[in-house]
């Protein structure tokens, strides 16, 4: 699993969420608590927005704790929308490519989590993709893949929508190969450069986590897989099957799938309450 921080508000150095906090993204990085795995070393990625409509992107395979350069760029880089991420590898070689975020035009994009038994479906994920879409893609991870099917099913229009048919077509596919040995979970962060927006969904109830920030001290809002100061009662989890939206004006929830029943475990996994995850250390 990865850990993953986003943030919108006034202007701030990259480091006020990236390395400064008590429990920042670069802490979280060796000493993660709420994931499978403590140390998410396989590379990091920062994109942030600044006068231009499409991000900058800084991405490598070191550990984040471990490049010299990441540090100075996070003390002396200013931007009011940036997303960092911290790769544990589980689909794809580890490579810069392979690292998130993942950008097409103006959009930025990363994951947490992880498409079931993906080597059984990823052909036929691809045959969604068109052209355009298919050709921009760089990297080899399940991650990258469903970012353009979202773009592909109209994500610059809609996201809710985009979403919708998304994670439906996936499903469909998890079924149709009966793939149902490892479960479909997805906890994504992403933006246009005006907005934020994050959801957790899975169909075993079991999401990656990730929280949601009250107004921060710089006036800012944030999300991230684990609160940037530890426990603190600002920090809000979010729920599954709800697509968060954060924007100037503030921020609005909406469910996923509005009729959605409750998960059903995949095949071998079991259910565990909301209060017991961390502590079963599911990412």
């Amino acid at each position: 699993m990865c850990r993953l921080a986003a943030y919108l508000g006034t202007e701030i150095p990259l480091e006020n969420i990236i390395a400064n906090p008590r429990h920042s993204l670069l802490v979280q990085s060796h000493d993660a608590q709420e994931a499978k795995l403590r140390v998410n070393g396989d590379g990091f990625g920062i994109a942030w927005y600044g006068h231009l409509p499409e991000p900058g992107l800084f991405k490598d395979v070191l550990p984040a704790w471990a490049d010299t350069n990441l540090r100075s760029i996070c003390r002396l880089v200013r931007s009011s929308l940036f997303q960092a991420h911290v790769r544990a590898a589980t689909t794809g070689a580890t490579s810069r490519d392979n690292c998130h975020p993942f950008t097409y035009g103006s959009w930025s994009f990363m994951h947490n989590g992880g498409i079931g038994d993906f080597p059984l479906i990823r052909r036929d994920m691809e045959l969604l993709i068109p052209d355009p879409y298919y050709g921009a893609r760089r990297g080899t991870t399940d991650s990258e893949l469903f970012f353009h099917l979202l773009l592909t099913n109209g994500l610059a229009d809609n996201p809710l929508t985009a979403l919708q048919t998304s994670i439906t077509q996936v499903l469909d596919l998890v079924d149709r190969h009966r793939a149902t040995d490892k479960p479909v979970r997805l906890t994504c962060v992403f933006s246009e450069g005006t907005r934020i927006f994050a959801f957790r969904y899975s169909n075993d109830g079991l999401a990656p986590s990730l929280y949601r920030s009250e107004s921060l001290d710089h006036g800012g809002r944030a999300v991230a897989s684990e609160p940037l100061e530890g426990q603190s009662a600002r920090w809000k989890r979010l729920q599954e099957n709800m697509l968060l939206e954060i924007s100037a004006e503030g921020t609005i929830e909406r469910q996923l799938f509005p009729d959605a029943m409750p998960a059903v475990p995949a095949s071998g996994a079991s259910a565990v309450p909301v209060q017991d995850r961390a502590a079963a250390g599911h990412g």
